[in-house]
């Protein structure tokens, strides 16, 4: 079975910056423990995998896998699989995906990037001092998201680059997605995405975080949108909006390998 692959960098403007994704269209869904495998093949942060769904109010069901699990919701992944999808049809001027735990999502052309809608997961706050000490960090707020979200807020952009956390440690106190984040020098904010617990030590961009991350950003800078970058090795730069209840992300997209997937 020869299943098409497309690998994208996703929120960036070049190769070789932003996060990585596979982005791979079945006809149907195989067996869960085949997703999993083939996410573990590609070695990536995550692999996207999208099924057409004929009417409704979505064009594809979509679920994204890291080698580890299956997660609830992935943006960096879902803007890829939006990249690949307008890429193909371009007549189309948005394209809206079925998900099982985060809804429905969508991903509108935005000049030469996207625009991405995702649900507003506003943390809330709660003592983890497991998480922190993994972190080696003196926490300013510390916030959680029953998604499995924790944010970490600290006192400066430094403090967020020089953060190097005890793997270990952290994998052990939950399947957590653990965000540190400060104001940044460059941008409104800055931040890195530690996720250990699902196979994966730094996230390199991570947009279901900001889809945590902003509603907490715009309530204390008292404005409904700013700018974003996740301080990883590779980086990347994105546009934070909160409307209403979703959170609008924009960025832009990176074709890098086009071919195809040979499953036995």
């Amino acid at each position: 079975m020869r299943i098409p692959f497309t690998q994208v960098d996703a929120f960036a403007d070049a190769a070789f910056g932003g996060n990585p994704a596979a982005v791979m269209p079945l006809s149907r869904w195989p067996d869960d423990a085949t997703l999993l495998k083939i996410a573990q093949e590609n070695n990536l942060s995550e692999t996207a995998f999208l099924v057409p769904i004929e009417g409704g109010e979505a064009d594809f069901e979509l679920r994204w896998f890291t080698p580890g699990t299956e997660v609830a919701l992935c943006g960096h992944a879902t803007l890829a699989s939006g990249h690949v999808v307008l890429s193909s049809d371009t007549n189309r001027a948005a394209v809206r995906f079925a998900t099982r735990q985060a809804g429905v999502l969508e991903v509108a052309r935005d000049g030469a990037a996207y625009a991405m809608a995702l649900p507003a997961w506003a943390p809330t706050p709660q003592e983890m001092p497991g998480v922190v000490a993994a972190l080696g960090v003196t926490a300013e707020a510390v916030l959680f998201h029953d998604k499995g979200y924790v944010v970490v807020v600290v006192a400066d952009e430094a403090t967020v680059r020089d953060c190097t956390p005890d793997m270990r440690t952290l994998a052990a106190q939950g399947p957590y997605v653990v965000i540190v984040t400060a104001p940044g020098e460059a941008t409104d904010v800055v931040s890195r995405v530690f996720v250990p617990a699902f196979a994966v030590d730094e996230d390199p961009v991570t947009g279901s975080a900001h889809a945590v991350l902003t509603p907490y950003w715009t309530q204390r800078l008292g404005r409904d949108r700013f700018s974003a970058f996740q301080a990883s090795a590779r980086g990347g730069r994105l546009r934070c909006t909160l409307d209403g209840d979703r959170v609008v992300l924009g960025g832009a997209c990176v074709t890098v390998i086009e071919g195809a997937f040979l499953l036995p």
